[in-house]
């Protein structure tokens, strides 16, 4: 079962975005006032929250999560780790009466889709981290994804999982290959297609299939894409927009082609090898999840030492085994390709785990929606998508 499966069955993961202007007012922090006074030297532990499924655990004792529990072993930090984050926007209406308030959330790392960490970079909420601190991560970041748009450098965040949003569809019942966006629109998959509902999880894919480059769109492109889709609606080509229940459709031969996330197709070929996952040949989005250190967080030390013990090759490899997604240590592939296990050397090969440079070249990080742009069209893209 992949983390994105277990959203579905929890009715999250596919975050429409809800609050963003919808009475969150924007209170921005300063600078000089999201740090706190530092307690990692004398109380060696910090907070952790992430989504479910996220972090590798022992096949036999699913309390047990090596990875993590090497780094408690290591350093004598001992590590409170929760998986209560189901849903971006949820969380965010969690904490951020506290950010907002200036007052502690009682986490010193959460982990949020990059769409979201823009969010909170903009208002300030979350705190640099000190590079001088964190070797791994100045050495074995993936270089594509180095630099997004809301945070050059990433000065305030750092990818725990990359991932590609493409399309997955079943070869054999469709009897051909698709290799672009517009096959997506041919007449005989009429009402056998599906959209992710999301507004951030669909638009960038859409766009490219439109011929537009996603690092500088333009809200008449986003605009002249949903007209596009409007009448695909409307004579219902797109039989609906999900979350992540297009799984059991792609499965069920419901839905012949869809909109999909990488580490999802990897779950589905495992039981049917007749699942494609395809980067058009207009490219897609590579996005990230990515760590943050929240405004007046008591233990940033620990919590930095954490995120670099991620980015040592070695404890990236063991991660990306176990959750599939697209590495953000490029190295963690020597790793697994010298792994006696068959299985794991295999991994190394995979493109949706380690995408060979073919694939790189289609790969493009979309610049983020403004708060000012961001109820206009979530108010255009729900209004479609039937939310």
């Amino acid at each position: 079962m992949s983390r994105r499966s277990l959203l579905r069955a929890l009715g999250g993961g596919a975050a429409v975005s809800v609050l963003a202007g919808c009475g969150v007012p924007a209170a921005y922090i300063g600078p000089g006032e999201r740090g706190a006074e530092d307690r990692s030297r004398r109380d060696r532990s910090l907070a952790f929250a992430n989504w479910p499924l996220y972090i590798d655990t022992d096949d036999k004792d699913k309390t047990k999560r090596p990875s993590l529990d090497a780094f408690e072993k290591r350093t004598g930090i001992d590590v409170r780790y929760t998986e209560e984050i189901n849903d971006n926007d949820e969380f965010f209406g969690k904490i951020s009466p506290s950010l907002m308030n200036h007052q502690e959330t009682g986490r010193d790392l959460i982990v949020m889709s990059d769409w979201m960490c823009a969010r909170f970079v903009r208002l300030g909420w979350v705190q640099e981290m000190d590079r001088a601190k964190q070797p791994n991560v100045t050495k074995y970041l993936d270089p594509q994804l180095r630099s997004p748009h809301f945070d050059p450098g990433r000065t305030f965040t750092v990818p725990w999982q990359s991932g590609i949003t493409g399309i997955a569809y079943n070869k054999r019942r469709i009897g051909r290959e698709i290799r672009h966006v517009s096959d997506l629109w041919a007449d005989d998959l009429k009402g056998r297609v599906t959209l992710l509902s999301g507004l951030d999880e669909a638009f960038a894919l859409l766009l490219q299939g439109d011929g537009v480059d996603i690092r500088k769109w333009t809200a008449d492109d986003f605009h002249r894409m949903c007209d596009k889709v409007e009448k695909m609606v409307d004579s219902h080509h797109i039989r609906r927009f999900t979350g992540n229940d297009y799984i059991k459709d792609l499965s069920s031969g419901d839905v012949l082609a869809c909109q999909a996330y990488s580490g999802d197709v990897i779950q589905l070929q495992a039981d049917d090898p007749d699942i494609e996952f395809v980067v058009p040949e207009e490219g897609a989005e590579l996005w990230a999840e990515s760590l943050m250190i929240p405004n007046l967080a008591r233990h940033k030390q620990n919590a930095e030492r954490l995120v670099d013990h991620y980015y040592e090759p070695e404890v990236a490899a063991e991660l990306a085994a176990w959750v599939n997604y697209v590495c953000p240590v490029p190295a963690a592939r020597d790793v697994l390709a010298s792994s006696k296990d068959k299985d794991l050397a295999a991994l190394a090969e995979d493109p949706l785990i380690f995408p060979d440079d073919a694939m790189r070249k289609r790969l493009v990080i979309a610049r983020d929606i403004t708060s000012k742009e961001r109820t206009e069209f979530a108010k255009r893209w729900n209004a479609l998508a039937g939310l």
